[in-house]
């Protein structure tokens, strides 16, 4: 669980590096806004795009090799971006780099925990391993009061290449592993996979979903400033609503492992409280209804991608790790549109209208996970599969059982 969130945090934190660092990167390497954003955007749109088009790699990776491609890609890009960036040109192909390690480290884990770990402990596992993007949010903001007020920014990126060596030298020093769990098991019993078009619209649920939380994680800081909150202020709420994320993330994921699935209804929840949050976030802009909503919004609104992957990861039968990267796809194409169409509805409305609009998407995410939610019940009725199955929720026995 802990080397698969780490694994996660070194494949998120590269742009949350840059967005803590954006002063001082925009006038060494002068670039403007705008630039920052296609920066940003690059680095998920990289990596959604390879997750869709590597999808179903990543079940067929050893540990060992979804380790050695994660760390080569983390170094490449972490020392690239370190020593070889003069220009601001440079910069977006280096976040492309690290864009496609960031896909890699995501299938990797994501594998990792949907076939190593017991099946007891993976609801656990995910909530642990989804918990990276909060810590990476708080490293972004930590290293720059310390390593680049001490040694410039250039250093962060030298510290994100040493640890890609790091990951690199683990994988070599590993013995080698039979390939991804799901692969004997989806060797023996051929199409036996999640179906089509609920999966999908997880993806697109999720999509909208990240859509809101990345442009909440992004703009909150901003907004708490203009509400009248100082830099200092705004800092430290950003950070206690990170902290209470990961809390609520690795919460919710040891509750589903004492459930018998009822996932994806508890996701839909979050979902609607997130929705309500940044409405109210927008309706009032006054500074304690900022600190108050912007704090549940993290705490409650943005706990679900654990959950998610796991509830996915769960029903994808004999291909968790191909029905988890649809969903992850999902996430990375979120985050690269959420924050610059958001940017944009801001310059041409308002930062309140913004709000408004995003609260509008987590609520469209809702509705849509529990369209695919009736799907996927829908379908364990129709196609049983080969093992017993229960769904439904339940404690001590789950409320359903199929299949067997």
């Amino acid at each position: 669980m802990l080397g698969a969130s780490a694994l996660t945090t070194l494949g998120a934190i590269p742009p949350f590096l840059v967005g803590a660092q954006a002063v001082l990167m925009q006038r060494d390497l002068h670039f403007g806004p705008s630039v920052l954003g296609i920066v940003v955007s690059t680095f998920f749109g990289v990596a959604a795009v390879a997750t869709i088009l590597g999808g179903g790699q990543f079940g067929r990776w050893t540990r060992r090799q979804g380790l050695l491609i994660s760390g080569v890609l983390v170094a490449l890009g972490g020392f690239g971006l370190a020593f070889g960036v003069h220009r601001w040109e440079v910069l977006v192909p280096a976040m492309a780099v690290l864009g496609l390690a960031n896909a890699a480290c995501q299938g990797t884990s994501n594998q990792t925990v949907a076939t190593a770990l017991p099946v007891r402990r993976r609801g656990l596992g995910f909530g642990i391993k989804q918990s990276a993007v909060p810590a990476a949010i708080m490293f972004g903001g930590l290293a720059v009061p310390t390593m680049t007020a001490l040694f410039g920014w250039r250093s962060t990126f030298v510290v994100t290449g040493c640890a890609g060596v790091l990951v690199i030298v683990l994988a070599l020093l590993s013995p080698p592993a039979r390939a991804g769990g799901d692969r004997a098991a989806a060797a023996a019993r051929p199409g036996d996979e999640a179906p089509r078009w609920p999966l999908l619209l997880c993806g697109i649920a999720i999509t909208f979903a990240s859509a809101a939380a990345n442009f909440l994680g992004a703009y909150l800081a901003s907004w708490a400033h203009d509400t009248g909150l100082t830099v200092g202020q705004a800092g430290l709420l950003m950070a206690a609503g990170s902290g209470s994320s990961i809390l609520v993330r690795v919460f919710s994921g040891h509750r589903a492992d004492r459930r018998h699935g009822g996932n994806l209804g508890i996701v839909a929840v979050q979902m609607a409280l997130g929705a309500v949050c940044l409405f109210l976030i927008g309706l009032l802009p006054v500074p304690w209804a900022v600190v108050v909503f912007g704090f549940l919004a993290f705490g409650l609104g943005w706990s679900w991608p654990g959950l998610f992957l796991y509830a996915v990861a769960r029903v994808g039968r004999d291909a968790p790790a191909k029905a988890s990267s649809v969903v992850q796809a999902g996430a990375f194409t979120g985050g690269a549109i959420g924050p610059v169409l958001f940017g944009l509805l801001i310059s041409a409305v308002s930062f309140e209208g913004a709000w408004l609009v995003a609260s509008g998407s987590f609520l469209v995410a809702c509705l849509l996970t529990l369209v695919a939610r009736a799907g996927f019940r829908r379908d364990l009725v129709r196609r049983p599969p080969a093992t017993p199955f229960g769904y439904g929720g339940g404690i001590t026995r789950p409320k359903r059982v199929t299949g067997g």
